[in-house]
């Protein structure tokens, strides 16, 4: 498995490369080339041509979940491809797998938008798409491990904003949060969003969906932007306990964060460009 950053909010010395506050992960596994989020704008396009990656060639797009710094590049993908498909360039529709409320409408203290400025409906044209609550098997060894069971007491103790469904408001928990998991031969490689979910929560899903205990890294948000003691002591003391082999804490994950963190693990560095290989 081979996973490119082409979005995050940091960007490398030398690299020539674009960030912003988002998540876009170019992941190749068994012969198949999936995207994961598609960031806030197109910047993800950008430093995809910069990187020689053609995104027309994709078999699949996974949403972690409908926010905008996840969910709005998708414009400009469609963009890309209704101009690929006029041009004869692509003919095959890449499958796009997420939970069923990545595409509700959400608010957040006054603004009316948070949620995915596309539909299912927009999308249809250029995605297979299938939206599930339970795990799913894109490849043998990469799962995208559907409605993450939050089991304890110091993580998405608190909803964000409000959600709409079916003309209905209520309190908005994230529940279409999701993640990646690969397993690989000596343990797992689990790719995160945002983790709305809660990073421990999320692991010990990838733990029990794939049947493998050990933790070779973990790559991605780890939702602790300004957390409770509560939230980041318990998130610690797991990860002391949990010793991945390392850890790329980006994105949503503050400074304060990090540096708890790389007390108890081995903490690298994430930037647009970034190329992990296991």
């Amino acid at each position: 498995m081979r996973l490119t950053v082409l979005v995050d909010n940091n960007t490398f010395i030398d690299q020539y490369l674009i960030g912003e506050p988002a998540v876009s992960y170019y992941i190749e596994a068994e012969g198949k080339m999936i995207l994961f989020d598609a960031g806030y704008s197109d910047v993800f396009l950008l430093n995809a041509a910069k990187l020689g990656i053609d995104l027309t060639r994709l078999d699949m797009l996974v949403l972690s979940h409908g926010h905008p710094d996840h969910s709005w590049g998708l414009a400009h993908l469609l963009r890309l491809y209704s101009e690929a498909r006029s041009s004869g360039r692509m003919e095959h529709k890449p499958w796009l797998i997420a939970h069923p409320q990545v595409f509700a409408q959400r608010s957040y203290r006054g603004d009316p938008q948070i949620g995915s400025l596309l539909q299912p409906l927009d999308l249809a044209p250029f995605f297979d798409i299938q939206l599930s609550k339970d795990p799913v098997k894109l490849t043998d060894n990469l799962t995208f491990l559907g409605e993450i069971e939050r089991g304890n007491d110091f993580e998405a103790q608190e909803s964000l904003g409000e959600l709409q469904v079916d003309g209905r408001e209520s309190p908005d928990w994230v529940l279409d949060d999701s993640a990646l998991a690969y397993r690989a031969d000596d343990g797992l490689v689990i790719i995160t969003g945002c983790s709305h979910a809660g990073i421990c929560n999320i692991v010990e899903q990838a733990r029990r969906v794939s049947g493998q205990e050990k933790v070779l890294d973990i790559i991605g948000g780890f939702h602790l932007l300004n957390p409770s003691a509560l939230q980041l002591n318990g998130t610690v003391d797991y990860l002391a306990q949990l010793k991945p082999a390392q850890v790329h804490a980006c994105h949503c994950t503050d400074l304060r964060s990090k540096f708890q963190i790389a007390q108890v693990v081995d903490l690298q560095e994430v930037g647009s460009g970034l190329v992990l290989e296991v």
